[in-house]
């Protein structure tokens, strides 16, 4: 939904930033997409490891700078590639799937069965958004819609990390993750039928 209404309209603004903390230094945009995944790990142990939710939050919000830099510097440098398109995909699987994973950590240590489900039905919507867009592609359907994108879902993370309301936001994340797999298959099926 966000990437849909902005696009890449804030890729001058990010670029600046990446021209301040990297000082005009040309950085592949896949050591970026690295860098993205690497803070995605260190929000991970915040939240499993160590209860540092405020903490995972600000690292969760790093990564998900990284994310929207690596497919700005790529467009800015002109090194768009398949492979980049596709390494980012999958480091953004990992990013997302070990966050929630964390979440789940966080719920199994404090015994709470009822949030570790519901994290586990979250993290399964967080896992078929990408697939069910992956596999309309292949049927040569643009299939962008949906709710719960990639960016919702990590501002609705880091909001509930931030403000203690983690329980609300894993709920949010359980119900809408599914109907976003509805909306894109319902998208498919009529693309389809035509």
């Amino acid at each position: 939904m966000i990437s849909a209404k902005i696009g890449h309209s804030l890729d001058p603004l990010i670029l600046r930033l990446y021209r301040l903390i990297f000082r005009n230094r040309v950085i592949s945009p896949n050591v970026l997409t690295v860098f993205g995944l690497f803070f995605s790990v260190v929000a991970f142990i915040c939240i499993a490891v160590g209860d540092r939710l405020l903490l995972a939050a600000i690292f969760l919000l790093v990564s998900g700078f990284f994310d929207l830099l690596d497919g700005a510097v790529a467009r800015q440098t002109n090194l768009v590639t398949p492979f980049g398109g596709f390494f980012d995909s999958v480091l953004d699987r990992y990013s997302d799937l070990i966050v929630m994973l964390g979440v789940a950590i966080h719920y199994l240590r404090i015994a709470d069965d009822f949030f570790l489900i519901a994290t586990f039905v979250a993290a399964i919507g967080v896992a078929i958004i990408p697939y069910a867009r992956a596999r309309a592609e292949a049927a040569s359907i643009k299939c962008k819609n949906g709710l719960l994108e990639r960016p919702e879902r990590v501002i609705l993370l880091v909001i509930g990390l931030m403000s203690g309301l983690l329980k609300p936001v894993v709920l949010i994340l359980a119900v809408f993750t599914h109907v976003t797999v509805i909306q894109r298959i319902l998208l498919a099926r009529k693309e389809l039928r035509r």
